[in-house]
């Protein structure tokens, strides 16, 4: 099991970069797949990028392809979400997830997929 943190959400501008960072608890971190999604008022939670295990593997929402970049530091239990060039739409809760995995390559975009979540971080972008 493990027990996930999510941080680095704010208040910026448009054009602005923010990173959010996911601490996950445990010694086993490296194997489980992560992803982030996001959830504006009145919407359903979406996808916006996933992790493999190792890290060799992206994948990325055709909305955020460009802007936003995953990365994880196993040695630091940690996965990140650099965003930039940020924009109104962007604004949402952002949530991490994991899934523990036996598969070495991307898990998936469905919520479903994924069994544990931080308890997110609002991201407002301001015009």
């Amino acid at each position: 099991q493990v027990q996930l943190v999510d941080s680095g959400g704010g208040l910026v501008q448009v054009g602005d970069s923010l990173r959010l960072s996911c601490a996950a608890s445990g010694r086993t971190f490296s194997t489980y797949a992560m992803a982030w999604f996001r959830q504006a008022p009145g919407k359903e939670r979406e996808f916006i990028a996933a992790i493999s295990r190792s890290g060799g593997s992206t994948d990325y929402a055709d909305s955020v392809k460009g802007r936003f970049t995953i990365s994880r530091d196993n040695a630091k239990n940690t996965v990140y979400l650099q965003m930039n060039s940020l924009k109104p739409e962007d604004t949402a809760v952002y949530y991490c997830a994991a899934v523990f995995s036996t598969f070495y390559g991307l898990v998936g975009r469905k919520v479903s997929q994924y069994d544990y979540w931080g308890q997110g971080t609002q991201v407002t972008v301001s015009s």
